[in-house]
Formats: structure tokens, sequence, C-alpha cells
């Protein structure tokens, strides 16, 4: 099974401080909704280096669900990418990000890393205690900065260690 590589837009590909030169600025409209984006090209480049390197899938997990196919995929130079539907769901069991119930029922015993400006203890003991989930990480990103390479190495080190893209060039 190919490990997941999961995304997050606003907070990791969007950052939240004033973007740097690296990033343009896009104004994107969802239905009535306006909003502004500042993305980096090179994060699309690297995501699918990291994809490839280690046999993963790329995996949108984010509110802007199909969205982000539409307004970010192709800004970024990305595919259309499989998204993980974010149900609404009940209260939280333990204090968990509303979206970590829906990764969870989403990964089906595949590996993966998940990229997210909010992850939490919470969010890995609700993971690590759900049946159909079997080994991860969780890679919080600080969503004033959004993306850096260091996330990046910490998931194909973690992907390359695991063993889970044994076999592939």
């Amino acid at each position: 099974m190919k490990p997941l590589l999961l995304v997050d837009v606003d907070g990791v590909l969007n950052p939240f401080s004033r973007a740097s030169p690296d990033f343009r600025r896009y104004e994107c409209t969802i239905g009535p909704d306006s909003y502004t984006v500042h993305l980096n090209l090179r994060h699309g480049a690297r995501l699918m280096e990291l994809a490839l390197k280690t046999g993963s899938e790329l995996v949108w997990a984010t509110t802007w669900e199909h969205n982000a196919n539409e307004w970010i995929a192709p800004r970024l130079g990305l595919p259309e990418l499989p998204v993980v539907p974010m149900t609404p769901r009940g209260p939280s069991e333990r204090g968990e990000s509303f979206k970590t119930p829906c990764v969870a029922d989403y990964v089906d015993g595949r590996p993966f890393v998940w990229f997210d400006d909010h992850l939490w203890v919470a969010d890995e003991e609700y993971l690590r205690g759900h049946q159909g989930v079997d080994e991860f990480l969780l890679i919080p990103v600080e969503p004033r900065r959004g993306l850096t390479p260091r996330h990046l190495a910490l998931a194909e080190r973690w992907l390359t260690l695991s063993g889970f893209n044994q076999g592939r060039g």
C-alpha cells in the first residue's frame, strides 16, 4: 500500500503572515465568498518530488476539499489530487481537530504523513486509538511561516527509514 502525504492549505501552503517574495497573491471565488491566498509555486514541485521519491500519494486534507483541485493545485503545478472528505461530525472526543476523525476514516490502514497547522497531542492520541489507523507521522506547521524544506525533509526521512518506499527508485 502506498503511503499517503496529507496536505492542508491554509496555514501550510497559504501562510497567515505577510507573504515573502516567493509567494504570489491570488483572489479565489468559491460560491459567494472570495478569498485571498498566497502560494509558492515551489511547494508544488517539492511535494511532487517528495511523493515520487517516497512512492507516496498526495492527498488534500483541507476544508477547501475539492475546491483545492480547482484553485490551489493548478497554481502550484499539481495534478488533481484525491480529497479527504471533511464531513461534519459531533463534538471532539479528546480535544482533537474536527479534521482528525475524517483523516482517520480516510487512511484505511495506510501509513501517512500529515502536514497541518492544527495538530496537537489530542490528535495523535485520537489517531493512535482509532481502528484502521496504523503508522503515521504528524508534522505540525507553524501557520505564519507555512511549509518549509525542514518539514519535507522530516517526512522524507520518516518514510524512507520506515521502509515504505522499498523497491522504488
